[in-house]
């Protein structure tokens, strides 16, 4: 039987990828999905070429790059099929993987992995052209500046040449740390240059913080639901993770005061405004008393400040930021750019006390001696010339354009929403079924989502998931949902 590829209206021709590789990587992923079988036969390159609206060339070439990797076999007379998969064959693309590697490898060491951390960021970063990804954590890429970015990198490419070889200082960008001065002081958190160290994303600030200040066996809280991705951080490390449930104004203080007489935790990882997966944001009065629980039983909090640019501030919708309050003495304070900037501009910070920040660029230093100095130089670039407060403002306005309809929407076809964000680009929704069930579903259809059971530290089974209202524009994610879970 022939394959069929359906793809044709999302091959770009103005990406950054080749539609060559656009195809390979396309293709590979689907055989790695296993929506693609071994021994299936692959179109011809006339009927590929075609359907696509891509020239005979393109196909051949997209085919050999497949079956240079391993996952296509040319047969004299016949055509190209999917090659079986075995650890030999998987064995020689090795040196230079495609789309979807991890998962081929996995398959061949033994039966599919369960739903995990490691499943969704996975299939995230081996995304084909044909997936959706109304799960994502981040903005689609037609939303951010990318001409923008591509002229602050130009013009960080005509500075000296020796000011873009070198390492760049343990601490930071100094001109990059003096601009994040004046953009904590608009947040009411007064920290000068010295206190502030720029990281690889608020990834790297997470991983510095819980190195530096806990040790094998110490507690970690953070919220339930959370970001995913620190629960398997911290726990190799050693410590052990607690979830403090997570109300609409914040954590449930009950059971924070209860946990931590219980478990004398060393650190709190918390969002205060728009918080991940939720979009909701701590009340003033729930900030005073987290931060007197924080006192009494003498752990430090970590804020994670994220999505802080998503917020339209203060003068338009309360907004609470512990930091403020306490002026970096029990608060470490963190932030950065990859939301709402670009997800490839890996540039985060840490603001905390100048003892502290001191302590943190030593352990920087002994991670990676330095952050990139060139990506550090074009964020300040961007931050430092105006233009990203429009950019933010356009950002916010056409997120509160589809938020709205878009929840609609969601309730239309099933969908619960408890707390409806009035700011960020997350959904916190009720399906009504298991949605790690649902996930492997929308998975078939070239569906990434987000189930609920990821979020927790425990992972239990989960009705809940994270959805994008950013990236759910596409007629084919609410056919989906519509089909899975739609009334009537």
């Amino acid at each position: 039987m022939t394959s069929t590829l359906p793809f044709t209206t999302l091959l770009s021709r103005d990406a950054g990828e080749t539609l060559i590789d656009q195809i390979a990587r396309s293709v590979a992923a689907r055989i790695d999905d296993k929506l693609l079988r071994g021994g299936a036969r692959m179109p011809s390159i006339r009927q590929f070429a075609a359907a696509h609206a891509v020239s005979a060339f393109t196909v051949v070439a997209s085919y050999d790059k497949l079956v240079a990797r391993g996952y296509l076999e040319s047969r004299r007379g016949a055509g190209f099929f999917v090659r079986e998969r075995s650890p030999l064959n998987t064995g020689e693309r090795s040196a230079a993987p495609a789309a979807g590697a991890f998962a081929s490898e996995a398959a061949a060491a033994g039966p599919r992995r369960p739903l995990d951390v490691v499943w969704l960021i996975r299939h995230m970063f081996n995304a084909s052209p044909t997936q959706q990804a109304p799960g994502s954590g981040v903005l689609p890429a037609d939303w951010l500046d990318g001409p923008g970015i591509a002229n602050a990198l130009r013009g960080v490419g005509r500075q000296h040449a020796s000011l873009l070889l070198n390492y760049g200082a343990p601490q930071g960008f100094l001109p990059l740390r003096q601009q994040l001065q004046r953009k904590l002081a608009e947040l009411e958190i007064d920290a000068g240059p010295g206190q502030v160290v720029t990281t690889v994303g608020v990834t790297q600030a997470l991983d510095l913080v819980a190195r530096e200040f806990t040790r094998p066996g110490d507690t970690i809280f953070v919220d339930d639901p959370a970001w995913y991705l620190m629960f398997g951080s911290f726990a190799a490390l050693g410590a052990r993770v607690v979830g403090i449930p997570r109300l609409a104004d914040g954590p449930d203080l009950v059971q924070l005061a209860q946990l931590a007489a219980l478990h004398k935790p060393k650190l709190y990882i918390i969002n205060s405004v728009l918080h991940n997966p939720t979009s909701t944001s701590l009340s003033a009065a729930k900030a005073f008393q987290v931060l007197r629980l924080a006192e009494e039983h003498g752990f430090t909090i970590v804020e994670d400040d994220i999505y802080c640019d998503l917020h339209p501030g203060p003068a338009v919708q309360p907004a609470t930021r512990i930091a403020a309050l306490d002026q970096l003495q029990r608060v470490i304070y963190l932030g950065g750019f990859s939301k709402s900037m670009a997800a490839n501009l890996r540039v985060g910070f840490i603001a905390t006390s100048p003892e502290w920040a001191q302590r943190l660029a030593d352990r920087k230093m002994l991670a990676t001696l330095t952050s990139s100095d060139i990506a550090e130089r074009v964020v300040y670039k961007i931050l430092s010339e105006g233009l990203y407060r429009k950019h933010l403002d356009r950002i916010r306005a056409r997120l509160d354009t589809v938020r709205t309809r878009t929840v609609r929407q969601m309730e239309k076809v099933g969908l619960k929403v408890g707390v409806a964000p009035t700011a960020g680009m997350f959904v916190w929704a009720d399906a009504g079924v298991d949605t790690s069930v649902l996930t492997e579903r929308a998975m078939a259809t070239g569906l990434l989502l987000a189930p609920g059971s990821l979020f927790s530290p425990n992972q239990l089974p989960s009705t809940k998931m994270r959805l994008n209202v950013a990236a759910m524009q596409e007629p084919t994610v609410w056919e989906f949902l519509q089909r899975e879970i739609g009334k009537g």
